[in-house]
């Protein structure tokens, strides 16, 4: 983060909140961070939705490197089940077993509600998302069309593909194929299924010249480097955002590129070289299917870690050059 930027961490009350799954989230929290300040005409807001997995925090380090906190008012918006906003750990929700699912049509209508409630802003001039953030950036523009000026979407899909979905489904089995799990929870902590699961995931997201690379034995690269981040998670929630990842669609079922195609942002597509889970021609279908968008191509051999804090200081200037072109682009709405 920018050494001259001060974070400030919030919750918002929402009340009980209707899910799109029928389930009503009682008390509902969206936890939130805000870097920079809200200019005078409250034109100045950039939403960053959060990523599997991440609270607003972890997504700070984008301050400076990527996004200007000196000009721009950043609020990274915590989705639901990620530990900080309501999740599972909080006992507020189940899980899909229990008929739970939160849509990322709940996390946007959370995060429109924060925004009109909070800072009084309607009308964005960008949101940006990486991964599940991206995922998120796609189903503001497909929903309200009228208020996000741009998207700038990093390493993620308006779709969860067939391809993906099985890997989000070996990651939750992995979790609920320990002997620990209940049918709706954990008894005891599963150490077996995290590890199992942490190993699945790495080996997913990063890239194979990555692996060829490390000094260490991967396991022990899984162990020290992989583990602890999973560990610091309630296991319930884990699989709260892998569901809300798996059911992933703009389009609800139906014509994605015509979905796509009512997109008014301009739209800024960038994908990872090497991203096992989103791989560029997934990402080159969804731009290609935008009016407008531009595709870019980040060359890195970290993967789907293209877009996280693990970047090189050269990814991260590539990153802050699509972003401040884009800002720089009359808006379409």
């Amino acid at each position: 983060m920018s050494a001259t930027a001060v974070a400030r961490r919030a919750q918002h009350a929402l009340g009980d909140l209707p899910l799109a799954c029928g389930r009503t989230l009682p008390g509902a929290q969206l936890s939130y961070l805000t870097i920079g300040e809200l200019n005078a005409q409250r034109s100045n807001l950039i939403l960053v939705p959060t990523s599997y997995g991440a609270r607003p925090e972890d997504l700070a380090w984008l301050a400076g490197p990527v996004l200007d906190p000196e000009r721009w008012c950043i609020v990274i918006a915590g989705m639901f089940g990620n530990g900080a906003s309501s999740s599972p750990s909080h006992g507020a929700m189940g899980l899909a077993e229990q008929g739970w699912v939160v849509s990322h049509r709940d996390n946007v209508a959370a995060q429109r509600r924060l925004l009109a409630e909070v800072f009084g802003v309607e009308r964005l001039p960008l949101i940006y998302g990486w991964s599940m953030g991206a995922q998120q950036a796609y189903q503001w523009a497909v929903d309200h069309p009228e208020a996000v000026e741009r998207i700038c979407c990093v390493c993620g899909t308006a779709r969860t593909s067939p391809h993906n979905r099985l890997f989000c489904l070996s990651l939750r089995q992995a979790l609920t194929a320990d002997r620990h799990w209940n049918g709706g929870g954990f008894n005891a902590p599963p150490e077996q299924g995290l590890r199992t699961y942490a190993l699945i995931y790495s080996s997913w997201a990063a890239s194979q010249p990555f692996f060829r690379s490390l000094a260490e034995p991967v396991e022990d690269h899984v162990e020290q480097q992989w583990l602890p981040h999973y560990q610091r998670h309630d296991p319930r929630d884990l699989i709260a955002m892998l569901d809300t990842w798996l059911a992933h669609d703009v389009a609800s079922g139906g014509d994605l590129a015509a979905s796509l195609g009512r997109i008014q942002a301009r739209t800024a597509v960038v994908a990872g070289s090497h991203d096992l889970y989103f791989p560029v021609d997934d990402l080159a279908a969804d731009s290609a299917a935008i009016p407008g968008a531009e595709l870019h191509v980040l060359r890195s051999e970290l993967g789907h870690r293209a877009g996280n804090p693990h970047s090189s200081r050269a990814e991260q200037q590539s990153l802050r050059h699509i972003v401040d072109t884009l800002l720089q682009q009359p808006s379409h709405v």
